[in-house]
């Protein structure tokens, strides 16, 4: 038989574990688009993919052909919106401000970026700081479905759009604009 004690020790324990913290949204792609200043150092190219009925993911191709030099600046910066209307969009917090592409590599990249799609991509992966220089590669990210790890937990319901830019030897980037919803659980 149970004793009073274990059965609220068991219900305490079962309460805690339901009330753990994580990203309360989950997010739909609805388009990505890209462009590079010079396509024979850096070609880029974009998609949203479905997966299924109602699951997206997004796919990029980066033909890197440059070195990347202490003026390779990297920037990032988020809008959103409850309408979806262009003219809607007002910038968030959560930009990343223009930085030095080594110092970009060494904070977002590794905290953020790598931990959403290192899983489906051979983005370049390391410990501890990076170590130039970049390497030249056809990188490919292939159907990645972002986890939301290293992002904010909270996000308010809408339209949200992100540009990221690369400026230096050659300027590229690209925009996405995701559809966030409250996450059913």
């Amino acid at each position: 038989m149970i004793s009073c004690c274990s059965l609220l020790f068991l219900l305490a324990t079962l309460l805690i574990d339901g009330c753990k913290a994580g990203r309360n949204w989950e997010y739909e792609p609805l388009s990505l688009t890209s462009y590079s200043s010079d396509e024979n150092l850096l070609k880029i190219t974009t998609k949203v993919d479905r997966l299924g009925r109602s699951e997206y993911a997004f796919s990029m191709t980066l033909d890197w052909n440059y070195d990347v030099d202490k003026d390779t600046m990297v920037e990032a910066d988020v809008y959103h919106c409850s309408s979806g209307d262009e003219d809607d969009y007002k910038m968030m917090p959560w930009s990343i401000p223009k930085q030095p592409f080594f110092e970009y590599l060494n904070g977002f990249y590794k905290d953020a970026f790598i931990k959403n799609v290192g899983h489906c991509s051979n983005m370049v992966q390391f410990e501890g700081d990076f170590v130039p220089p970049w390497p030249r590669n056809v990188y490919k990210l292939d159907k990645c479905v972002a986890s939301g790890e290293g992002l904010p937990d909270i996000a308010p319901e809408g339209f949200f759009k992100l540009e990221y830019k690369m400026t230096g030897q050659v300027d590229w980037g690209f925009t996405l604009i995701v559809k966030v919803s409250p996450k059913v659980i």
